[in-house]
């Protein structure tokens, strides 16, 4: 298999989680959140159901327990983003859940002891330049940024433990797993809330397939698989792609205006993965014409 294939699917990946900011942001005026959320890890659990009952058989109780794991740190993320969205701007909220670049590789390096090259650094401190271009400066409320900041580290977690285990068991039943344990906690959450309704339109299932099978059983199922062939430092790099891929989207399809500022941005981040992630830069020398 070609060196350049797990990053290439993972880039398709952040594209699909950039693209789904769309419809979400229409079903959510429509929708309550915590049933939107129930209702879109339970489609990822039942669209991986069939594909991952055979290896979840054969799982270990070690297993069983990386992937229970890797799951509430994923609802755990969610839900302090959600929360803290709720108490701060959009631009705290999209500025320091990207810190989770910052996070990773330094819990990776007290966790495991894994090494972290130089280059990874450059990226990292280009990728935060170009979030805070792209989002601009955080500010809100201090309640609401901590929650955020919490949901970074949970990202940060999770990214680490898919490092550590993704490698060791099959990725089918890690991401099952991780779905069934999200659409659970978000249930409760939405019982608790009050929010216990069907879908009103068909808008709103769309974005419900669109997030439960794509983003979610397929996104994490590819991300999962990724995550055995390359560390979580160089993941978390290019899952910052996410933020570019969100606003381009939002100027193509909702008529957003991006700015200097957000597309120096986009390129900045662009550049810091190229510089980090050997694959990616082999791509972009197969793409660029080479002049003689």
């Amino acid at each position: 298999m070609s060196r350049r294939a797990p990053i290439l699917a993972l880039v398709a990946v952040t594209a699909i989680w950039g693209y789904t900011f769309v419809p979400v942001q229409e079903a959510l005026a429509v929708y309550p959140l915590f049933a939107f959320l129930a209702v879109r890890f339970a489609i990822s659990t039942v669209a991986l159901a069939p594909f991952a009952w055979g290896s979840l058989r054969g799982l270990p109780r070690r297993g069983w327990a990386a992937g229970l794991g890797a799951g509430a740190l994923l609802a755990a993320a969610y839900g302090l983003q959600t929360a803290g969205l709720e108490l701060t701007t959009v631009t705290s909220t999209g500025f320091i859940t990207g810190l989770y670049v910052v996070f990773t590789p330094l819990i990776a390096l007290a966790a495991f002891r894994t090494p972290v090259p130089a280059p990874v650094w450059v990226g990292v401190v280009l990728s935060l330049a170009g979030l805070l271009l792209l989002s601009g400066a955080p500010g809100g409320s201090w309640a609401g940024n901590a929650l955020v900041l919490g949901n970074a580290v949970a990202q940060s977690l999770q990214i680490v433990a898919m490092e550590r285990f993704a490698p060791r068991y099959d990725a089918r039943a890690l991401t099952f797993l991780q779905m069934s344990v999200a659409f659970a906690g978000f249930a409760v959450v939405a019982v608790a809330a009050g929010q216990v309704e069907a879908p009103p339109d068909a808008k709103t299932w769309y974005a419900l397939v669109v997030t439960g099978v794509f983003a979610g059983a397929l996104g994490y199922l590819v991300a999962t698989w990724v995550q055995s062939r390359t560390t979580a430092a160089r993941a978390a790099l290019v899952f910052t792609l996410e933020a570019p891929f969100a606003a381009l989207f939002g100027v193509l399809l909702l008529s957003e205006r991006l700015g200097w500022a957000g597309w120096t941005g986009c390129a900045v981040m662009l550049t810091g993965i190229v510089l980090a992630e050997p694959a990616a830069a082999s791509v972009l020398r197969r793409l660029v014409p080479v002049r003689s």
